[in-house]
């Protein structure tokens, strides 16, 4: 007979759950694994919202399943540790990603990039397999940050310093690392080049003052001139392009060195090209469920590149918040009971947020 999802681990926990695509959230009861001798267990405080969120509950890429408790922007205080701990104490300020396993022996593992293993575990919706968990692998689906608690093995958990606050900083676990990653990666982290950054949400607005940070000459390029001024004003942006305006896009054409491309829904490649100089990088991190059309022509003419990157390993996203903290870097949010996470979802899915959700969980996570 099959094991419920409240009773197939030991430690009993409250969290909030999508049943169905409709996606709506409720109060969920269900289990976590006693913590091993690697695991440390988090008390949440706070989740982000990320829009990948909103796609799963409404299993809009098709490939998770429920119940399903969302979220992978996780702060909080470490209140247990296993007995071969080594990198974490009770009382630690500590933040867990978008991922808790991987295969620890492959090459990208190998590299760091634990994120690219072909094996690794999310946070919540994925499956520990018998090759990089063998006590935790009978199918057990995974339950993310919308959760009171989570066991984590230490691999998987980043050090939140003492100068960042906890509800600001849990947004980098995905939308700091995911913008963070691509600047270094693709070398356009140089003090004086010139990027362009696609989109001005919750991506965009950090990919924003990380550049910054690193000396980078930065233009926003948006569909909407209602954010210039916030653009410019408020988060330091040295231009801004409307991306609908034809005569703005030309005299901007061959000016860029890099664009960081944050949006999700289906848009025009061929104008970002085109603000490319010649070996400009256009990078995509935004996750479309519909093909892009791109044609070869544009990237011929000006050895240009159109490539990807997807979050980061276990240590560059703590050199990413470590970098954070050193240049006083956050997300701008918006914090919310969980009870209004419903509504927050709408919200969302309408773009009116400035600029990501997160959830107080510590303080607003109760029995109903």
């Amino acid at each position: 007979m099959a094991v419920s999802a409240e009773n197939e681990r030991p430690v009993k926990v409250l969290g909030w759950a999508a049943r169905d695509s409709s996606g709506l959230l409720s109060p969920f009861e269900f289990s976590r694994r006693v913590k091993r001798e690697q695991d440390v267990t988090v008390k949440v405080l706070y989740c982000g919202i990320c829009h990948s969120d909103l796609h799963n509950v409404k299993n809009e890429w098709g490939f998770m399943s429920y119940p399903m408790v969302p979220g992978h922007e996780i702060a909080g205080v470490i209140t247990e540790v296993g007995t071969k701990v080594t990198k974490f104490k009770v009382g630690d300020r500590v933040g867990v990603g978008c991922m808790i396993g991987s295969c620890h022996n492959c090459a990208n593992c190998g590299d760091n990039l634990e994120n690219y293993c072909p094996e690794m575990v999310p946070v919540y919706g994925g499956k520990f397999s018998p090759d990089n968990d063998s006590e935790d692998s009978n199918g057990m689906i995974n339950y993310g940050g919308f959760s009171e608690i989570m066991v984590v093995d230490e691999h998987f958990v980043f050090k939140f310093p003492n100068n960042m606050p906890l509800d600001g900083g849990a947004p980098l676990l995905c939308a700091g690392i995911t913008v963070y990653s691509p600047l270094r990666y693709y070398g356009l982290d140089k003090p004086g080049m010139h990027i362009g950054v696609v989109g001005l949400g919750g991506l965009g607005h950090v990919a924003v003052k990380f550049a910054k940070a690193m000396g980078l000459r930065v233009t926003v390029i948006s569909t909407s001139p209602s954010k210039k001024e916030e653009a410019m004003n408020h988060l330091g942006a040295d231009a801004f392009l409307v991306s609908q305006d034809a005569e703005q896009m030309q005299l901007a054409m061959g000016t860029m060195n890099g664009i960081i491309d944050t949006v999700s829904a289906v848009h025009a490649l061929l104008p970002l090209i085109g603000l490319l100089k010649t070996h400009g990088k256009l990078v995509m991190v935004g996750l479309t469920n519909k093909p892009l059309e791109l044609l070869a022509m544009p990237l011929l003419l000006g050895r240009k590149i159109v490539g990807g990157s997807v979050v980061g390993g276990i240590k560059e996203t703590q050199e990413m918040i470590d970098f954070a903290a050193e240049h006083g870097i956050i997300a701008d949010i918006e914090v919310i009971p969980m009870d209004y996470v419903n509504t927050a979802m709408e919200r969302l899915a309408k773009g009116d947020v400035r600029y990501r959700f997160v959830i107080d969980i510590g303080n607003s996570l109760k029995s109903y």
